[in-house]
């Protein structure tokens, strides 16, 4: 199979669990290529994403590496299969990839878990609210490319339907909460919104309010995303250049108990939903 040329963050990151098994095991580049029966050069290719890897030689070289850890090995061999055609497909070339690659890594998630100081999630929102955000972007997105980002959004937000949906626990603090994208009526259809979604029963939404005072990571939207073991779970967070995906081990840790603490702080489910009827009847 021809090398990707643009590959994925899911097999982006099949390829850094590859590099990050042979350097912990102490095993070079030369001697894994020896083992698999391929150049040099294809090791590395396949470390950034760039080449596939087949399970036997997957296998061959998580023995090689003296992994035992029989879920995580098969956790790789199941990425490194090839994949059915994603839905989000259908908008490459027409969103940038990092947008693309957040649609795989939620439809991959076993559990999902965000905190978001000033914006609903995006798997949580309206249309009308998404369209509102929209037009604040810098530089001003043309109505077309809004249309198709708003497109793109609700597909996302089918993740969280069906039998095999991941849990999802959403921290929304106050200020998202009382942002009025869109005006009073668009803002109220929102929280009517995050209500009956809250309903389901794998979806949680918890506020943290304004009485609740300082918490860790204040300003940060982190969504974390759990895999099917706990060393391929993925951190994406949100910046004004687009989303970063951070997976290093310390990484993991420290964002699993800055999203602990944050939902210690918030209120309940049941006064959480207490609280966003009030909101909504201010409006």
């Amino acid at each position: 199979m021809p090398p990707r040329t643009s590959p994925t963050e899911r097999q982006k990151r099949l390829g850094a669990e590859l590099r990050r098994l042979r350097l912990a095991a102490d095993v070079s580049a030369e001697s894994a290529a020896e083992l698999l029966g391929i150049d040099r050069s294809k090791i590395s290719a396949i470390e950034q994403g760039i080449r596939t890897i087949s399970e036997d030689r997957l296998r061959s070289l998580a023995d090689r590496c003296g992994c035992a850890d029989e879920r995580y090995i098969d956790a790789l061999v199941a990425m490194a299969q090839p994949q059915r055609r994603g839905w989000w497909e259908r908008y490459r070339g027409k969103l940038s990839s990092a947008i693309l690659d957040i649609a795989e890594l939620e439809s991959h998630a076993s559990r999902i878990r965000c905190a978001h100081s000033v914006h609903i999630p995006g798997l949580l929102q309206t249309s009308d609210h998404a369209l509102a955000v929209f037009r604040f972007a810098v530089p001003a997105l043309p109505e077309p490319d809004a249309a198709l980002r708003l497109a793109h959004r609700l597909e996302r937000q089918q993740v969280l339907e069906g039998d095999s949906a991941p849990e999802y626990i959403a921290v929304l603090h106050e200020a998202a909460l009382r942002m009025q994208f869109g005006g009073r009526r668009v803002a109220r259809a929102q929280l009517e919104h995050l209500l009956q979604r809250s309903e389901r029963d794998n979806v949680v939404v918890r506020v943290l309010t304004f009485e609740a005072g300082g918490f860790p990571g204040a300003g940060q939207t982190v969504n974390y995303l759990e895999g099917p073991v706990p060393q391929l779970d993925t951190v994406q967070s949100d910046n004004t250049h687009g989303p970063d995906f951070l997976h290093a081990e310390d990484q993991l840790s420290k964002y699993r108990a800055q999203l602990d603490w944050t939902e210690r702080l918030s209120l309940a489910p049941d006064k959480s939903r207490d609280f966003i009827h009030h909101l909504a009847r201010q409006l």
